[in-house]
């Protein structure tokens, strides 16, 4: 368990310039302490079977929301040195997985869009980040690598090393399965960087030109009937 402490916090130090040194971490990092909590509150939810501990385990993980901002079912399984930054607003859902070296950010929902039991959320692999307000919502799989943008709304699977923004999502970057190691080390905050295209952003450019088009057709074929009805 105290392993798992020291991988927390030495996690939040490589992807948090603003963290200075572990005490401070441990002592104002809500992210941190959600993580420790729902690690206690999942122990409960997959030890013994009796309904006492998986009620024991939910009132936990509502007191940690509350202080916290952070909601995580007890039932959702997250590997190692995971990260949520700022925090607040972050959902996880029942069935989540959540892979090793997995950095969400604040507003972040991994949801499911079924009633059904069995698998509903999302699984995210190792090295996955998510931005700022993004929504992940069903029970396929985020690939080892994936960056996903701030606000956008993920409703398919997405390919190993792939950059998604948008809503709903789309693809705009894909890093070569030899790069997505790399990709992983070279850490990129709220998953985006200066360069990120913006396929909303393209389709109304896009459309603008076609408008702008048409417009000079109407205004030449308002001249041409002009000039005929002159002569």
């Amino acid at each position: 368990m105290f392993e798992r402490v020291r991988e927390d916090i030495s996690c939040v130090k490589e992807r948090d310039p603003a963290a200075r040194n572990s005490f401070e971490i441990l002592t104002t990092y809500p992210g941190v302490w959600a993580v420790m909590l729902h690690r206690l509150t999942h122990s409960l939810w997959t030890g013994l079977d009796w309904g006492v501990l998986k009620w024991l385990a939910r009132v936990i993980s509502n007191v940690a929301r509350i202080f916290t901002g952070i909601e995580i079912h007890p039932g959702a399984v997250i590997g190692r040195r995971f990260f949520i930054d700022h925090g607040m607003g972050v959902v996880i859902g029942e069935t989540t997985i959540i892979g090793n070296c997995v950095t969400l950010y604040q507003g972040v929902t991994l949801g499911g869009t079924s009633l059904e039991k069995g698998k509903r959320h999302p699984t995210l692999e190792d090295n996955v980040v998510v931005g700022a307000g993004a929504k992940i919502l069903g029970p396929f799989t985020v690939g080892k690598g994936a960056r996903v943008g701030s606000n956008a709304v993920v409703l398919k699977e997405v390919p190993d090393g792939a950059t998604v923004v948008g809503i709903p999502a789309q693809i705009v970057g894909q890093a070569c399965v030899a790069d997505i190691a790399e990709a992983a080390a070279e850490f990129e905050p709220y998953g985006m960087h200066e360069d990120m295209p913006d396929p909303n952003a393209d389709e109304i450019n896009a459309l603008n030109q076609q408008v702008d088009v048409l417009n000079q057709k109407l205004d030449e074929m308002q001249l041409l009937i002009e000039q005929k009805i002159k002569s």
